[in-house]
């Protein structure tokens, strides 16, 4: 199986420059690549459906930090997952035009569930992550600041891949705070 790894991060932010009593908002954009999202696909949904292995679970956290030596963690650290259940239906309602699809794929981001019609939003759903996080400008102090992000994910053994764990680390971006 081809290796996995997590894509470049972004981190988007609004604006440069910061009032101390403002809250500061920042992106944190990235895809888990590779190996795990060219498995997940609708051939292996099949099959592990048939193996009764109906369920994944993605670990992943970001964590937001600045300072050089000591580096100090800004916002809340996001530390949670991602899961997707595989099931089999004859809903009318899911219906796939080109093919007699019974296998579908229920996508829970946050809590929330998302089913979606083709193999390639499902991916999506699962390995592209736009998370935000807040904090106040405050926090950091006036002057000029350097942030960055850290990123892992890890994944369990299944029918279609082998136990996985990757991590990253992001660019700097500057922000000030007057």
């Amino acid at each position: 199986m081809m290796e996995s790894k997590i894509s470049e991060i972004k981190l988007i932010n609004s604006k440069d420059e910061y009032s101390f009593d403002e809250n500061v908002e920042i992106y944190v954009q990235f895809s888990v690549e590779g190996g795990i999202r060219d498995a997940f696909n609708e051939a292996n949904w099949t099959k592990a459906y048939n193996n009764n292995d109906v369920s994944f679970k993605m670990k992943y956290g970001i964590k937001l930090i600045s300072g050089g030596f000591r580096k100090k963690e800004l916002g809340r650290t996001i530390d949670t997952y991602r899961k997707a259940s595989i099931f089999w239906t004859r809903n009318p309602k899911l219906v796939n035009p080109m093919k007699d699809r019974r296998i579908w794929v229920q996508v829970a981001k946050n809590f929330e569930p998302f089913i979606r019609l083709s193999e390639e939003e499902v991916k999506q759903e699962l390995f592209d992550f736009n998370e935000r996080f807040i904090f106040k400008a405050s926090d950091l102090g006036k002057g000029k600041h350097r942030i960055g992000s850290e990123v892992f994910a890890s994944w369990q053994k299944h029918d279609y891949t082998e136990t996985g764990n990757i991590k990253n680390s992001s660019n700097e971006i500057e922000i000030t705070v007057n």
